[in-house]
């Protein structure tokens, strides 16, 4: 780890550390629990009122017999009550767990069920149907509802409303288990990824703070909600470790809705999507209606930031779009562009305290252009996932981290991404990378946006083919067909055009707007 990031983590990380009075009690310590903490459409809260609520949850919890190391499952749209519900757990050192509220119930069901929670805190929406399948929630014992509550359940805010705002701090230490997150669970099971105490305010220092110069001066606004990786620590963990601003979108982050949220509660960071990025590129009268001005710098994850609309955002706004690469195993991004010295659609280099290596399947590092899996070390790394045993070996190798990501380094040692493992496409025995392809095609001024992927020819040889939505006036025939595989010809190998263009209305995409490539696959 880079000596100056280390002195400052080891400096923030005491043996005995419990990451939920850093991320509050310190604020009220030091004179801020004025500061605006959370702005939930016209709802707001100071950090004192964050800090009060968090207690008397905290103490809620502890009433109900929740002691340290249980399991609480919260799911629920992004809200306060979410984050205080995941701080209060946090403080009285249980371990919080969010659920992805949209997920079919059976998966829900399974994260109860793998994770053995005991207590649920669960939006109103989802309180009814858990409690018709109670007989199927073998460690269930008590579930809060925020909002109405009509099944003789707990409601979330009466019960608040009569608990005492005072409350001790569990005596953790910083290797306890501060969180974990499920993964989504697109390749098998659901795998419940353990978080320690130190690995949130650790990444904090190393990214947040280092790359994003994020600042108690900050509003973040998040696209990806608190149920993903990216989204928790967008919304919760960076905002309340710096002691800044986080702006929450409890509804599905529309474009039209995203541009009205920055135009009216102005953030300074934005957190996005390369979706979400296009999208809103392409709401009419976008700069008539919509003042992105506050925003300072946007950052994006999750998938390849295509080059066409870096440059494009650019162009319209004049703010870098910072791209990263993250893995919900090592905690948040690991390896980013710099502001003021973005390479366009690459990686950019490992983040201060991390390192990355690319290596073939044996093991061995690859030199410089040739494609490889990506490895990452670093102090926030995960200790595994929870009962699984075999994939933990398969995944954590010392302190390494498979990701599960294909790519290469250049000669300068930037990094460029080039597709997950399992959606890369062996065409006439050679690699070819979706993304490469992708990145031309959404070059073209007909394609609003498209994913590749590998299907087979007659002869069960696998070749790349496009799935592509048109921009409004543009329509499907085989003439066009011709004309974007003539394109993508004469921009890269022969070998690597679409063999066959499917004309979609809609990509299949996660509620924050990431492509599910699987069920293109």
């Amino acid at each position: 780890m880079d000596a100056i990031v280390q002195e400052k983590f080891s400096a923030v990380v005491p043996k005995m550390f419990n990451v939920a009075t850093y991320m509050l009690d310190r604020h009220i310590e030091e004179g801020r629990g004025g500061n605006l903490a959370i702005i939930s459409k016209d709802k707001r809260a100071t950090y004192q009122e964050v800090f009060e609520e968090v207690n008397r949850f905290g103490n809620v919890l502890l009433n109900l017999g929740v002691e340290m190391e249980n399991r609480v499952l919260i799911s629920a749209p992004d809200s306060q009550e979410l984050i205080c519900s995941i701080l209060a757990a946090m403080k009285i050192g249980a371990v919080p767990i969010v659920a992805n509220f949209l997920l079919p119930i059976n998966d829900i069901i399974y994260i109860f069920n793998d994770s053995r929670a005991r207590v649920a805190v669960v939006h109103e929406n989802l309180a009814e149907v858990l409690n018709q399948k109670r007989g199927e929630l073998k460690y269930l014992r008590d579930i809060i509802v925020i909002g109405e509550n009509s099944l003789g359940q707990y409601s979330y805010e009466k019960l608040v409303s009569k608990a005492s705002n005072q409350l001790k701090a569990a005596e953790t230490s910083k290797d306890d288990s501060a969180v974990w997150q499920y993964s989504s669970g697109t390749t098998g099971e659901p795998k419940g990824i353990i978080h320690m105490h130190k690995s949130i305010v650790q990444h904090f220092r190393c990214y947040a703070e280092e790359i994003l110069q994020i600042t108690g001066a900050d509003r973040i606004f998040s696209i990806a909600k608190l149920y993903f990786g990216y989204g928790q620590a967008n919304s919760l963990y960076w905002p309340f470790c710096a002691g800044g601003t986080s702006i929450l979108l409890p509804d599905i982050p529309s474009p039209e809705a995203v541009a009205e949220i920055i135009t009216k509660y102005k953030p300074t960071v934005f957190c996005g999507v390369p979706t979400s990025y296009n999208a809103i590129l392409q709401l009419p009268k976008l700069s008539e209606e919509h003042d992105f001005g506050s925003i300072r710098v946007c950052t994006s994850a999750g998938e390849a930031l295509p080059t066409v609309v870096y440059e494009r955002w650019l162009e319209k706004f004049g703010i870098e779009i910072i791209d990263g690469i993250g893995s919900t195993e090592c905690f948040h991004i690991f390896s980013s562009n710099r502001l003021g010295n973005v390479v366009p659609g690459s990686l950019g280099r490992p983040i201060p305290g991390y390192e990355v290596k690319i290596v073939d399947d044996e093991g061995q590092e690859v030199p410089p252009g040739e494609i490889g899996n990506l490895m990452v070390a670093g102090s926030s790394n995960a200790y595994g996932y929870w009962n699984k045993h075999e994939m933990t070996q398969k995944n954590f190798h010392g302190r390494w981290i498979k990701t599960g990501d294909k790519g290469y380094r250049n000669e300068d040692g930037i990094l460029w991404f080039v597709g997950r493992s399992d959606d890369m496409i062996k065409a006439g025995g050679i690699w070819v990378s979706p993304i490469e392809v992708e990145g031309v095609l959404n070059s073209h001024e007909a394609v609003s946006e498209c994913v590749v992927v590998g299907a087979p020819d007659d002869e069960g040889l696998h070749k790349p083919k496009a799935f592509v939505v048109l921009k409004e006036g543009w329509y499907s025939s085989s003439e066009l067909t011709k004309v974007l595989q003539d394109f993508v010809k004469s921009k890269i190998a022969h070998y690597k055009y679409p063999r066959w263009i499917k004309y979609v209305n809609e990509l299949p995409k996660t509620p924050s707007g990431k492509l599910q490539r699987y069920k293109l696959r």
